[in-house]
C-alpha cells in the first residue's frame, strides 16, 4: 500500500472512530481513571477498537502502538515503521462537554513522522497530510489544500494548552515574543490551527506521549510548519517509554 493509500486508510478510520465517539457522547457515559490518574471513557475504548481492527486488517505488516493498549500493558515492538494511535485525544475536554477533542492516527518511519490523519469529530472535519507532499482539510463541502502561514508583522497568534494556561513557565517563555493573540484550547487541534494557517506558534512545556503528537506533527510538517525540541532538534519517535520532551510548533518560517 503506497503512502496516499495509507493516509486515506488512516483518515477513514479516524472518521469512523469519530462517529463512534459522538454516538457515545449522545448516549451518555461514565468517566474512569487509568493507573496514571488520567481519564478514560467508553468512547476512548470503542474508538481504539475500530482503529486497531482496521489498521491490523489492512496493514498486518505494520505494528500499531495505541494509547489504551499501552495503558493496559499490551506492548508491541514498534520496529522501523509503525502506527501511533490516540483514539480520543483530549479526553478531559470530551468529558467536560467541550468540543476540543480529536482522533489521531499517524505513521512513523525510521524514527520520524511520515503521515497522519487528525479527526475533529465535533467539527465534522478530517485533516490529513504526508510530509513533503502537502496537507488537506475535509469537511462536508469537500476537501481543500491547507498550508501554514508566515507570521504577520503585527504579531503572532499563539495556541497553547488549556491545562497549562496558568503555568508560570509558559508565561515566562512567551514573554520573548510579540504576541497579537493567545488562545488556550485542548487536544491536537492546536496543531491543526497552525497547519491551516490560523495560528503561528504552539509551545508545549507539559507532558505528552508519542501517540498524542505523531499524527498532528505529520499534518503540520506536511503543511509547511515544523516541530522541534527545546534545543531546536527534530522530535523523533520510538523512544523508550514513548514519552516526548517539551517541544515547540511553528507555522511557516
Amino acid at each position: 500500500m503506497n503512502e496516499p493509500a495509507l493516509l486515506e486508510l488512516a483518515a477513514s478510520l479516524a472518521e469512523s472512530a469519530g462517529r463512534e465517539i459522538l454516538a457515545v457522547r449522545a448516549a451518555g457515559f461514565t468517566i474512569d481513571s487509568k493507573s496514571d490518574d488520567s481519564p478514560v471513557t467508553r468512547a476512548d475504548m470503542n474508538a481504539e477498537r475500530i482503529i486497531l481492527a482496521g489498521l491490523r486488517e489492512a496493514t498486518p505488516d505494520i505494528p500499531v502502538i495505541a494509547e489504551e493498549e499501552v495503558a493496559a500493558g499490551r506492548l508491541t515492538d514498534p520496529g522501523p515503521r509503525f502506527w501511533l494511535v490516540d483514539p480520543l485525544d483530549g479526553t478531559r475536554e470530551f468529558a467536560a462537554g467541550r468540543d476540543e477533542f480529536a482522533v489521531c492516527v499517524g505513521l512513523v518511519v525510521e524514527g520520524r513522522v511520515r503521515l497522519g490523519a487528525v479527526g475533529a469529530p465535533a467539527q465534522s472535519t478530517i485533516y490529513g497530510g504526508i510530509v513533503g507532499q502537502g496537507a488537506w482539510r475535509q469537511t462536508a463541502v469537500g476537501r481543500e489544500s491547507i498550508a501554514a502561514r508566515r507570521p504577520p508583522a503585527e504579531g503572532i497568534t499563539v495556541y497553547a494548552s488549556r491545562h497549562y494556561a496558568d503555568d508560570p513557565k509558559l508565561a515566562e517563555y512567551l514573554a520573548r515574543y510579540k504576541i497579537a493573540h493567545l488562545t488556550n484550547i485542548g487536544s491536537a487541534l492546536k496543531f491543526c490551527r497552525l497547519a491551516e494557517g490560523v495560528a503561528d506558534f504552539y509551545p508545549r512545556l507539559g507532558r505528552t506521549m508519542e501517540w498524542d503528537t505523531a499524527a498532528p506533527q505529520a499534518l503540520l510538517e506536511a503543511a509547511g510548519g515544523r516541530v522541534v525540541t527545546m534545543d531546536d532538534q527534530p522530535m523523533t519517535y520510538g523512544k523508550h517509554g514513548f514519552e516526548n520532551p517539551h517541544f515547540l510548533c511553528f507555522g511557516r518560517d
